[in-house]
């Protein structure tokens, strides 16, 4: 496994970039040969006006189709005498990318900065437009539409029995080294006047396919497939949930991304790589720094950190 730098390595600086994209044309963050994906347009511009070789490291690698309006990333950047002008990098950047992208801030980060294994926790939302209610021409790429209407109370009723830390392997589908144990800190739901239903979704970290898995279940509760019961038994019982519930990504925002204070981001990124180790049996238990997360007594904000689209 490789090891994050959690840290810039000598002769480098970092810098905090805050972005959005409409997912629609890209293939998900990572990027891919011959694909047209977030990262790989990134890299290739920022790179282009740095004239350096970047790597960009992001807090949720979203998925084909998946929309974002609070992505952060941070890249290491040469620190030479040639002076970055990092005010006007933003400015720089939007005028040579497509429109489907745009850098909405860039700072150099804070000590201990680290996008990925700083964060304590990502929030995204879904929208639905249920009982075949038409969607605007505008809005048909960000709303995944649903022929049957949708009652708002058992859909908050299904989500709040949710709540908490658990195992969530009924809602991943599974990748290997990754933990399936999360913190659902929030996950609820609201129409809007223009009857449009929105689910908020928020935790420490998400499984593979966990949002759009959680979507669909509640949803087969919200249209009275199943009862109340049957979302929390598939939880308990770990009985995996079919892939025919996982809604598409078009109706899925990344919109905002937690970090501690400033100072403490240099503890929190190596108590979360540590945790890792741990959760892939890497590191024994007891063996974290300082003790702080020993006997495999996690913080949950300190799993590893595999978003949900890496779908």
């Amino acid at each position: 496994m490789t090891i994050p730098v959690l840290n810039p390595e000598s002769g480098f600086r970092r810098l905090q970039i805050n972005f959005s994209y409409d997912g629609t044309n890209f293939q998900g963050w990572a990027k891919q040969p011959e694909y047209r994906t977030v990262q790989g347009v990134l890299e290739e511009l920022i790179g282009k006006i740095l004239r350096a070789k970047v790597d960009c490291v992001t807090a949720g690698r979203t998925d084909a189709g998946v929309h974002a309006t609070g992505a952060v990333l941070h890249v290491d950047i040469p620190d030479s005498d040639e002076i970055v002008d990092i005010e006007n990098l933003a400015f720089k950047l939007n005028r040579i990318l497509d429109e489907d992208i745009r850098i909405t801030n860039v700072r150099v980060a804070p000590s201990g900065f680290h996008a990925r294994y700083s964060a304590t926790a990502r929030h995204y939302e879904y929208r639905i437009a249920d009982g075949d209610r038409p969607i605007s021409p505008l809005e048909r790429h960000f709303v995944a539409d649903w022929y049957r209407p949708l009652d708002l109370e058992l859909l908050n009723q299904a989500s709040t029995s949710l709540l908490g830390t658990h195992d969530f392997s009924a809602f991943c589908k599974w990748r290997e080294n990754a933990t399936t144990i999360r913190t659902l800190k929030e996950f609820s739901w609201h129409r809007e006047k223009t009857g449009l239903l929105i689910a908020r979704v928020c935790a420490d970290g998400f499984g593979y396919n966990m949002v759009r898995n959680l979507v669909g279940a509640a949803v087969c509760v919200g249209e009275k497939r199943y009862d109340l019961g049957w979302i929390r038994r598939v939880l308990t019982e770990k009985s995996r949930v079919s892939d025919s519930y996982v809604f598409p990504s078009r109706g899925l925002t990344l919109v905002k991304v937690d970090y501690p204070e400033d100072d403490q981001l240099p503890a929190i990124a190596e108590l979360a790589w540590k945790a890792k180790q741990l959760a892939n049996g890497q590191l024994a238990n007891g063996q974290l720094a300082n003790g702080q997360l020993a006997n495999g007594q996690l913080a949950n904000s300190l799993y590893e950190q595999e978003d949900e689209e890496l779908e």
